[in-house]
């Protein structure tokens, strides 16, 4: 593997960092993890041979900096994401992580002598027309961007800039669809879906059409980045484009539980959304539905047809059945009694 002995991951606790870490360690990757919580990663990462849990924040890169010694590749999956569709204004604390972290680590990271990193981007940062096919070249226009969308196409400006000031940096990117799968400790939004989902607490079809990918196939193509992919250029790992209905079939077919059949229609959205955010404001509790939710799903519908020719030819990326990524993520969901 083109020089890789030594690798850092950044959130190594999330879906993705975590199913990194064990990609890596199964191929013999010496692997320094960065969690915030120690005792959380003990529990992932456990006996798993050559993995090194290191404890920091991306709002505190100093604290790991010297962690960073010594390492071939640098994988940054870590960002600040689900509060930001929670309700209220998340931009203070994206821009904190998502930019200037990535920022500060790519400067501590060249400090202290890395020169090759991947950087988990998103197909937040491509933008088409509706129905269109989208590729890499494809970007989007920062005034056509919520915050969170805003924070990684700065986060990806942040990458290049490293880039200008030091010829002597590799960086790819890879961006990610919406990813499923085994290991969702959190759970992500697309795990809770699929909690929801089990336990008939889905109320109808949504008008959202999504890119729905494993994440154990990102974390193949961020690896297959660091072995062959080309300084500066970006990299699909979308998945497969599917509209609600398609995902609550192939959910309906992998468990056995029947699909809600009925329509909610886009204004009634948005009723439930603001209702949502101001109950939510009264109670303190968590809002079930956010504006900036509804809002980014309507704004994103039939903008999720991605094009991965240049990582099926560059890097050898390739996907696995949805049914087989929905399977597994229960099975792993029912084995640590969150399905009855």
């Amino acid at each position: 593997m083109r020089g890789l002995e030594t690798a850092f991951v950044t959130g190594a606790t999330g879906l993705l960092g975590g199913n990194l870490v064990r990609e890596l360690a199964a191929r013999g990757v010496r692997v320094r993890a960065l969690a915030r919580s120690p005792a959380k990663a003990a529990l992932q990462f456990g006996g798993l041979a050559g993995v090194e849990i290191v404890e920091g924040d991306m709002l505190a890169v100093p604290g790991f900096a010297a962690a960073l010694a010594g390492v071939d590749v640098l994988f940054h999956t870590a960002a600040h994401f689900r509060d930001s569709y929670t309700g209220g204004d998340h931009w203070d604390k994206l821009r904190a992580t998502n930019v200037d972290g990535a920022r500060n680590l790519l400067s501590a990271a060249y400090d202290a002598g890395v020169r090759r990193a991947v950087m988990t981007s998103s197909i937040a940062v491509l933008d088409g027309p509706r129905g269109a096919v989208i590729n890499e070249t494809m970007v989007r226009r920062v005034d056509r961007a919520d915050d969170y969308y805003r924070s990684k196409i700065l986060a990806d400006e942040v990458a290049f800039e490293a880039m200008k000031a030091h010829s002597d940096l590799d960086i790819t990117l890879v961006l990610p669809g919406w990813m499923h799968g085994p290991g969702d400790a959190g759970p992500t939004s697309a795990g809770q879906v699929t909690l929801d989902f089990i336990n008939r607490k889905l109320p109808g079809i949504v008008p959202a059409t999504f890119s729905v990918v494993d994440a154990r196939d990102v974390a193949r193509a961020l690896v297959a980045s660091a072995e062959r992919g080309r300084r500066g250029e970006r990299y699909l790992a979308a998945g497969r484009h599917m509209t609600m209905a398609d995902l609550l079939k192939v959910y309906e077919q992998v468990t056995g539980v029947a699909a809600p059949k009925g329509k909610i229609p886009p204004l009634l959205l948005l009723v439930i959304a603001t209702v949502s955010e101001a109950m939510a404001r009264l109670t303190g509790k968590p809002t079930l539905l956010s504006l900036a939710t509804v809002r980014l799903m309507l704004r994103e519908a039939e903008r999720s047809r991605f094009d991965h020719a240049k990582s099926e030819r560059e890097l050898g990326v390739t996907f696995r059945p949805v049914a087989e990524t929905l399977r597994d993520e229960i099975a792993w969901f029912r084995a640590r009694g969150r399905i009855a």
